[in-house]
């Protein structure tokens, strides 16, 4: 494939109205992200309605101001999963740039740019996975743990069967009366708390690989009918270290099942600065390498909707196969692979 094919990503599949300008599927040449936070903040979390009004009066902006004057070889769209009403904004966005430049379109999963984002160090592509490896996608949607053969070649281990991690984090902020979004600020005020100061349950669901959040969620929420006044630092300490420590159990776990020696972690919830922590620390300790989304692209954008794309290229290359713009990988099957 030519080097410099230049792919424009757009991604839409939540909160995040985003753009961005990929060259030669190595170097990062715009990725340009318009946040709904504001709209969002006094409700505590993402009103799709609200996402799909913002998506739908910001996205030419974006798309302009990352493609600015540059020619163009393919647009890529997040064709979901993610919100009804920001999935048709992007896609609708996607098919008129492409039919007015003439290039083809590229359907891309959400999750797997989220996987594909750990391949990125600072604006460059370093392809840093290296597979097999096991996969944790954790973001305030989702929270999937996946074993990876390859791009384009996955098995979904597990996923959550209620709220996703961030989604946890999220309403725990709100009970505690903290700003949205939660996660960041739970970290912040646990950083003055003592993680061992509340025995909050740690759901590891022996016998399956899934997640389930909403009951910590649901035992902070007694704690706080139960105890006032409340320790906020306390709660927030032990409460982050229960997700931590379920979410890095279960992949760890995963990575010993399938035997293999490196792990990724990419999402919204990759940020957080205890999970790579004990992640890492853990994981060496083990014999295991972890990979993790630098934190700058850990939210939704569109620079790894634009890789993707560009893996899917490599791929449809090397086995000659055709590329349909609206193929998105049903989340209910437990085998995902570009080959199938």
């Amino acid at each position: 494939m030519n080097k410099e094919v230049l792919i424009l990503g757009i991604e839409s599949t939540c909160d995040e109205t985003s753009a961005a300008l990929l060259r030669g599927g190595r170097e990062l040449v715009t990725n340009v992200i318009y946040s709904q936070i504001e709209e969002h903040k006094k409700y505590h979390g993402v009103v799709p309605e609200l996402a799909s009004r913002a998506h739908a009066a910001k996205i030419a902006t974006v798309v302009a101001e990352a493609l600015g004057d540059s020619p163009l070889d393919y647009v890529a769209f997040a064709s979901g999963p993610g919100l009804p009403g920001g999935l048709v904004v992007g896609r609708v966005a996607a098919e008129t740039l492409a039919q007015l430049k003439r290039v083809p379109l590229i359907g891309v999963n959400h999750l797997e740019g989220h996987l594909f984002a750990c391949d990125f160090e600072g604006n460059e592509v370093k392809n840093r996975l290296q597979f097999p490896l096991v996969a944790l996608v954790v973001s305030g949607g989702h929270t999937e743990l996946w074993y990876v053969k390859g791009y384009g070649n996955y098995k979904v281990l597990g996923r959550t069967r209620d709220d996703a991690a961030g989604e946890a984090f999220d309403k725990v902020a709100k009970l505690l009366g903290l700003a949205y979004p939660g996660g960041p600020q739970v970290s912040k005020q646990a950083l003055a708390g003592r993680r061992d100061a509340i025995a909050f349950p740690r759901p590891l669901l022996p016998g399956t690989w899934d997640f389930s959040f909403s009951g910590i969620k649901t035992a902070v929420s007694y704690y706080l009918r139960d105890h006032q006044p409340v320790n906020v630092p306390d709660v927030c300490a032990s409460f982050e270290q229960a997700m931590v420590e379920t979410l890095v159990t279960k992949t760890l776990q995963a990575a010993r099942k399938y035997k293999v020696k490196h792990i990724a972690v990419g999402g919204g919830v990759a940020a957080n600065t205890l999970l790579r922590e004990q992640m890492q620390a853990q994981a060496a300790q083990a014999g295991i390498e972890t990979h993790f989304v630098d934190r700058k692209l850990s939210s939704d954008n569109a620079a790894m909707i634009a890789l993707a794309a560009y893996k899917k290229l490599e791929y449809a290359k090397r086995t000659g196969s055709s590329l349909r713009a609206d193929i998105t990988i049903d989340p209910n099957k437990k085998v995902r692979s570009w080959g199938k």
